[in-house]
């Protein structure tokens, strides 16, 4: 494998087991780390891929999947609570009975059908990509113990060395806990914990007003659990306009969704009646049956012994690298969230992509990468580019195109108005910076947006595209009508 040079490395202590030598060492088999693995060994490199316990990722296992599986049950509950307004009766009631008093959630098959899901695409990487692609994969936790060498520990308590002529760090990260006073006292729950669904609580307070507890929140007002979120900042979801997070805000609230902002949790302690107790620096207070700490996530580094192999870290504990996503160790990259790239399945898969390319003797970078995100709220939240606020910082002369998602004749069909579509132009260029969509599939519409961008097209151009009616992509059409 001519790409993957590097150096010759010393052997590690004399009591590890034999070393063994293969082409590519992959740590961690997140997005990036999996494909690069399998690509690899299906075009005949020896590889060995190394997971302590995700088999197939943190999205597959505790993230994006299971998330989005329990937003589509919680979205048939809302449908099947709102079907009266659709002109739908269910059985054994007349056309102006509501069917709230008749939809409920039944945990366990709720928890089934995630469950299956999941564990359906673990078992097809497990029993079928892995081994198809030729690789080794191995279930046990890796530690570095020289450059370019790791210490496998395996479940049986035997032990591995093996050293890559490449390696790849994909570790991913792991939800943070942050030292909030009595925090430790209370019982509580990471996203993780609450994707497993032990139990609905009666009232769930929420730490942190980003992605995660925004998305968690809409989730349970959903299913019907009174929601209190307790943010730090100004308006939720920090990285947005202040007139996108209003919105957002405004969908909770109609789920149920109380929030507090500018209020930092200062001590937690126990409820008078069982459950939890939050006090703000601010003086409010949140109280609750259950907690959800959503407050970021955290590189998982800590324990690899980067040091032993020349590996460098930044003040946060990611991986450092560059454009190429190669480390200070030659011969060794990373990927994914652990790499600080941003923390999509969709970013990783880029970061695979450009280390493929790299690793078969081709150009890649991750450089001036344009990343859309979507925030699964109901309505979904779907954004790419520059948001308002930041493209008046870098200096652009702005126009803003902006209407009501009720605009849109597919929403009115749909019966979900709430939102709108903003997008951002350069009005020296008229090439678009930016786009907010909030609406039913705005996760599906930003794709045309980003593609737009991607090609370098002007508003007009998307403007006046013909888009099939009646879509939410037409509403592109409308906004962009509003400018002229």
């Amino acid at each position: 494998m001519s790409h993957l040079e590097a150096p010759s490395a010393p052997g590690p202590e004399a009591d590890s087991p034999r070393i063994e030598e293969v082409d590519l060492l992959v740590v961690g088999g997140g997005k990036a780390g999996k494909s690069l693995a399998m690509t690899r060994a299906k075009a005949g490199d020896s590889v060995v891929m190394v997971e302590r316990d995700k088999i197939g990722g943190t999205c597959i296992n505790v993230a994006c999947i299971p998330t989005k599986t329990l937003v589509s049950s919680a979205r048939v509950l809302r449908e099947v609570q709102g079907a009266a307004d659709h002109g739908v009766s269910l059985e054994g009631e007349g056309p102006a009975a509501s069917a709230l008093a008749r939809a409920r959630i039944d945990l366990a098959a709720l928890r089934a059908r995630k469950d299956a899901i999941v564990g359906g695409m673990v078992a097809a990487h497990r029993d079928v990509l892995y081994p198809g692609s030729g690789m080794d994969f191995v279930l046990g936790t890796a530690r570095f113990i020289a450059p370019r060498t790791v210490r496998i520990a395996l479940a049986d308590g035997s032990i591995r060395a093996v050293r890559g002529r490449a390696v790849l760090i994909n570790t991913g990260t792991t939800p943070a806990v942050p030292p909030i006073e009595g925090l430790g006292s209370v019982p509580l729950w990471t996203s993780e914990d609450l994707l497993t669904l032990p139990e609905l609580p009666d009232h769930l307070v929420v730490l942190g007003g980003g992605v995660i507890g925004v998305e968690m929140s809409s989730l349970m007002g959903l299913l019907g659990v009174p929601v209190t979120l307790v943010h730090a900042g100004e308006h939720i979801l920090d990285r947005e306009d202040a007139d996108v997070a209003a919105q957002v805000s405004a969908d909770l609230e109609a789920l149920g969704v109380t929030i507090l902002t500018g209020s930092r949790a200062e001590r937690v302690s126990a409820g008078q009646d069982g459950g939890v107790l939050v006090r703000t620096a601010d003086g409010r207070e949140a109280s609750g049956s259950h907690l959800l700490v959503a407050l970021g996530r955290r590189p998982v580094t800590e324990d690899l012994g980067l040091e032993a192999a020349g590996i460098e870290t930044t003040e946060r504990g990611y991986v450092r690298v560059d454009d190429h996503l190669r480390t200070s160790a030659q011969g060794v990259y990373a990927a994914g969230d652990v790499a600080g790239t941003p923390q999509f399945t969709h970013a990783s898969w880029n970061d695979y992509r450009v280390l493929r390319d790299l690793l078969a003797g081709k150009g890649a970078s991750t450089a001036g990468r344009l990343i859309p995100w979507a925030v699964f709220t109901t309505p979904e939240l779907a954004h790419v580019g520059l948001t308002e606020a930041e493209a008046r910082r870098a200096g652009h002369d702005v126009r803003v195109a902006k209407t009501p998602t009720a605009a849109v004749p597919r929403a009115k069909t749909l019966g979900r108005t709430e939102g709108f579509y903003k997008v951002i132009v350069d009005a020296a260029t008229d090439r678009i910076l930016g786009a907010a969509v909030i609406g039913a599939e705005a996760s599906e519409v930003i794709t045309s947006v980003q593609m737009a961008m991607l090609g370098s097209l002007t508003w007009q151009q998307l403007r006046d595209a013909v888009i099939a009616h009646p879509t939410m992509s037409e509403g592109l059409n409308i906004v962009l009508d509003s400018l002229g």
